[in-house]
């Protein structure tokens, strides 16, 4: 779904295939971008790049847990919001030894 850059309103396509505006007549070429509702810019998600994982690599905790594998007893925890805000963040533990990794979501 695309907007008017100018009244925001809904484009549809004319005639010619291409997409209009009905109230102020613009007509998007193809090379234009999509446009959005001022209301959906701040909607779009947030994805964590390989440089954000490196850097939260520094902040981990040092935690004393069984290791599922190798039954290491120490390891390193983390959290992520994995989910919609609404629900609550995702615990990541990794053994120190083995380097294996998991999640608890409580």
């Amino acid at each position: 779904m695309e907007f008017c850059p100018k009244c925001e309103v809904r484009l549809k396509k004319n005639d010619d295939g291409l997409l209009s505006c009905l109230k102020c007549n613009y007509v998007k070429k193809k090379t234009d971008k999509p446009t959005k509702k001022p209301e959906e810019t701040n909607s779009e998600l947030l994805v964590m790049g390989e440089d954000d994982v490196n850097r939260s690599k520094g902040l981990e905790s040092t935690v004393k847990i069984d290791c599922e594998k190798c039954h290491n007893q120490e390891g390193v925890w983390w959290t992520f919001q994995t989910r919609s805000a609404d629900e609550p963040e995702t615990k990541f533990y990794r053994c120190t030894k083995c380097n294996h990794t998991w999640r608890d979501y409580t």
